[in-house]
């Protein structure tokens, strides 16, 4: 069974449906129960999940919510890290709130509901998926805390790869910008400036799909992936393949 955090929308959802997909019961964690209900509502035909309130931000919540799982249903099997929020600005400009925000889910979140799991997974040799980003592992313009955010979680990631290797599996999943919010698909559609910036830098010429993140994901949890273990996967198109300069020898516009 599968606790994915901050499973609502987005990646989070695509994620649940995965691995309701994959036949896995799925509980679905988050701060908005009518989110997670209608996640659960559009999930696939008899898919086994349950929506499950918290806020990863409280300590004493999610690790109640993580001993209640595992209780009611007997053990823990995956951990999927992905509640997280973001808001753009350089050091100096972003909003102080904005900054505690993020700090609090996409870092204490993780670290929260991973101290909480830990003896549950251990118990089964399961394993942990971090959802972290591309901006984690590089950096992007106007987004300095955010980025600092996502890179706690690639050292979180190699510290419990390290220090619990003999017990579970801890890798990560780092998506380039996904088409998880109407708002990107929309400043992302075709025929956009932003789109065709975008297209100039990804090698595969557009953003992801929120089901392609969820497939890697549900790979790193699966017995396919039984090896691998303090792995950092991009999920980005090829991005990150590049050294950030444009294509020199482009000539057709």
């Amino acid at each position: 069974m599968v606790v994915i955090t901050g499973a609502g929308t987005g990646i989070g959802a695509a994620t649940a449906a995965r691995f309701a997909t994959d036949g896995y019961t799925v509980v679905l964690v988050g701060r908005t129960e009518a989110t997670l209900r209608r996640t659960a509502q559009e999930g696939p035909d008899g898919a086994d999940m349950h929506p499950w309130v918290a806020d990863v931000r409280d300590p004493g919540a999610v690790t109640a919510a993580v001993n209640g799982v595992a209780e009611r249903f007997g053990r823990l099997d995956v951990l999927v890290n992905n509640a997280g929020t973001v808001t753009a600005g350089t050091v100096d400009q972003i909003d102080l709130a904005g900054y505690r925000a993020m700090m609090s889910t996409n870092v204490d979140g993780a670290f929260y509901a991973s101290r909480a799991a830990l003896p549950h997974l251990r118990a089964v040799r399961g394993c942990i998926v971090n959802i972290g980003s591309v901006a984690g592992l590089r950096g992007e313009w106007n987004q300095a805390a955010y980025n600092m955010t996502k890179a706690a979680l690639v050292g979180l990631t190699n510290s419990m790869a390290l220090d619990h290797g003999r017990e579970i599996r801890v890798n990560a999943v780092h998506p380039g910008v996904t088409l998880s919010r109407r708002v990107l698909r929309e400043a992302l559609a075709e025929g956009t400036t932003l789109h065709e910036r975008f297209a100039d830098r990804v090698p595969m010429g557009r953003p992801g799909e929120p089901v392609e993140v969820a497939a890697v994901v549900a790979f790193l949890a699966g017995p396919d992936a039984a090896y691998l273990n303090g792995v950092h996967i991009p999920v980005d198109g090829g991005l990150t393949a590049s050294d950030g300069q444009t294509n020199l020898y482009r000539i057709d516009g």
